[in-house]
């Protein structure tokens, strides 16, 4: 208790909505990072960019039940709180917003969200109510904060390309897209490394290094990208024994296989034993 009072001389703890609403009222130019806590280096990136571009930063900390479409990955998603206060603190953030469940769900009444045929792709394809679950709490978000601007990573591609066509459609808030974070060897970094041994590590740190290069292939050779992306894929489900999810190229205009004069990203998800990671290059 007496650690979190201190916090408190520091940024404001809001844990209720009808605190949070006398917070944030007056404020026009707030920064809004959404996080589902056990923070890292690439939260970090997002709340300092968030400092730079408005006059003051709110971060939430909520595991989303909605979200996951896995009872027990809900359960064991890594938290770590103490610790994230205290960058949090170290940040300087303005205020740290910690919801219950039945405070946001029961509260805040929204309408059904649903993808569309040509959206259900990559993550979405597989995690059935992923996305519906992460659009449904920003607008939750959104219509108790209404900041100028949401940030989001790159590593998480497809939810900041999901939630900045839904966002900025309803509501006066933008979308900004934060460069994605990686350690000494390529990895991004994600709240569920966290439960990756050494071992394992290695093994992303070479599946990353694998895939940058296959990027560099394909950018050579666009036509030859299908065949490419076959190759590389039976060598490394071979050679590190993993599951993969998915491994494709999307353009960046709207996240279709039409790669002629477009932009676009290699997407892959795929598992470590029980930790699922997604990236792109």
């Amino acid at each position: 208790m007496f650690y979190l009072l201190i916090l408190l001389l520091q940024m404001k703890l809001i844990k209720h909505i009808t605190d949070l609403n006398k917070a944030v009222n007056e404020e026009k130019e707030l920064g809004f990072v959404p996080t589902m806590g056990n923070l890292h280096k690439g939260h970090e990136s997002l709340i300092k960019k968030s400092k730079k571009k408005c006059k003051k930063t709110i971060v939430s900390i909520f595991i989303n039940p909605t979200q996951f479409n896995n009872k027990k990955d809900y359960k064991t998603y890594p938290k770590s709180l103490k610790k994230d206060l205290k960058i949090l603190k170290k940040l300087k953030v303005n205020y740290v917003y910690l919801p219950t469940v039945s405070q946001v769900y029961k509260k805040i009444e929204t309408s059904k969200i649903s993808l569309k045929k040509s959206e259900i792709i990559l993550c979405a394809k597989l995690r059935k109510g992923h996305f519906e679950g992460v659009l449904d709490i920003l607008n939750r978000f959104v219509k108790l904060i209404s900041p100028k601007i949401i940030f989001m990573g790159e590593k998480d591609y497809q939810q900041y390309f999901l939630v900045k066509k839904f966002i900025e459609n309803k509501y006066r808030s933008k979308v900004y897209m934060c460069k994605t974070i990686r350690n000494s060897n390529n990895v991004a970094l994600s709240s569920r490394n966290s439960q990756i041994n050494q071992a394992d590590l290695k093994i992303a740190e070479l599946i990353s290094n694998k895939l940058f290069d296959l990027k560099q292939s394909i950018n050579m050779n666009k036509n030859k990208s299908n065949n490419l992306i076959i190759r590389v894929k039976k060598e490394l489900i071979k050679k590190f024994d993993i599951k993969i999810d998915y491994l494709e190229c999307r353009n960046l205009d709207n996240l279709g296989t039409n790669l002629y004069n477009k932009r676009y990203k290699l997407f892959v998800a795929y598992h470590l034993k029980n930790v699922r990671l997604i990236d792109n290059f």
